[in-house]
């Protein structure tokens, strides 16, 4: 119990280190006490007993005689590729008595204790902020200090963690070490693996506080519910035009600058950004990876592939908060609000006339222009509209065909 409450009744009297337990406490004077005659011929280090030293000569080796069942990896101590497996098999020995939480490491089960106790026993001598563990102090002191003692092999980069750099680190070299078992995607990290996972079990934990729809991630669920509320939380600083999207800004900013920065190797067009130039380059290859699963028809876009699926399952997940009708597209229901708003953004350049869509626009102008791009075949006289053209091969040209 005396780790529930925190209580450390016994104290090291040469190094004033506490403990809960009297045997861990034993075991601990013991480094004190013991003399280390066994030492490395390579650094000098010094131990105890001569089978710590050989265990750590395998450091100066490279020897690494326990191999993982499971995958390539290999280790100097036995102990250290049964912890090792237990990724793989997903074993969880550790339990907390208190909630029936399970942990595959013993540290973390002794750090999600202190959860229970409220205990915050590593203190930040700058802010004054408690952690449950000294790694978390020692990784919020490197942010205090701006510290960054990892630097990338290949780039230079510079982290805070080094697990936040092993991590990029893939980038350079391509791995990709968690596999999903049921479809043989990888990924460089294994909580991305843990989320790509939930498509196959279909598990959707995070609901909608709004409508019956649920994502397989908070932040999917949180982008979800902004359609609901109307949030755009990214503003433009020039002209104070809101975004619901960190992307969208990012598009409107190059837009207002006139940058265009990614340019087609091909046929050098240029475009804002480098999802752009993306699907631009699929024309010149012609591939259509994206096909739809009712009906067949392929997509050079994800998006264009997922928005003609509704018309097959009948999903109109855009809603008007004034009236009850839906809509499949996002830009469908804004073209619609303006019918409640009375917004009339396209206005005429040779009239004081105005219109909610751009098309209608175009449309309007051609009165001006004089226009006329649509032609008939049998006869190739020219219409301003569609409409019209359809008209005229109805009167003039059906008994001929």
């Amino acid at each position: 119990m005396r780790i529930h409450t925190g209580e450390k009744p016994y104290t090291c009297p040469q190094c004033g280190k506490s403990f809960s337990q009297l045997d861990t406490y034993k075991q601990h004077q013991k480094t004190h006490n013991e003399v280390k005659e066994h030492v490395c011929c390579e650094c000098g280090k010094s131990f105890a007993k001569a089978s710590r030293l050989k265990l750590h000569q395998m450091i100066h080796t490279g020897e690494k005689p326990h191999k993982c069942s499971y995958c390539s990896k290999s280790f100097t101590q036995a102990g250290t590729v049964r912890v090792h497996e237990r990724v793989h098999t997903g074993e969880k020995p550790y339990h907390c008595t208190q909630c029936g939480k399970s942990f595959t490491y013993r540290t973390d089960l002794n750090v999600h204790l202190l959860v229970h106790s409220g205990e915050n026993p590593f203190t930040c001598v700058q802010c004054g902020t408690g952690f449950k563990s000294s790694t978390v102090l020692k990784e919020h002191m490197k942010i205090q200090t701006n510290e960054k003692p990892y630097a990338c092999f290949y780039c230079g980069k510079c982290f805070t963690q080094q697990g936040h750099c092993k991590v990029h680190q893939k980038i350079h070299t391509g791995v990709r070490d968690h596999v999903c078992c049921e479809c043989g995607k990888s990924f460089t990290r294994a909580d991305n693996l843990e989320r790509h996972q939930k498509i196959h079990i279909g598990e959707k934990p995070h609901k909608c506080s709004y409508c019956d729809k649920s994502f397989t991630q908070s932040g999917h669920l949180r982008l979800h519910e902004q359609i609901h509320t109307g949030e755009k939380p990214y503003h433009c600083t020039r002209c104070g035009e809101s975004f619901r999207y960190k992307t969208n800004l990012g598009c409107h900013l190059l837009i207002r600058s006139g940058e265009k920065p990614f340019t087609c190797d091909q046929c050098g067009k240029d475009f804002k950004s480098s999802a752009f130039l993306k699907g631009h380059m699929i024309i010149h290859t012609n591939v259509r990876p994206y096909v739809c699963f009712y009906c067949g028809k392929s997509f050079t876009r994800l998006n264009h592939c997922k928005v003609h699926q509704k018309i097959h399952t009948g999903e109109k997940d855009h809603v008007c908060s004034e009236c009850p009708k839906s809509f499949t597209r996002a830009d469908r229901l804004k073209e619609h609000q303006r019918v409640h708003t009375g917004e009339r953004p396209y206005k005429c350049s040779y009239c004081d006339k105005s219109f909610t869509q751009s098309v209608d626009l175009k449309r309007h102008k051609r009165a001006h222009t004089g226009e006329k791009p649509y032609h008939c075949p049998p006869c190739e006289k020219s219409f301003g509209y569609l409409k019209s053209l359809k008209r005229h091969l109805k009167k003039c040209h059906t008994s001929s065909q």
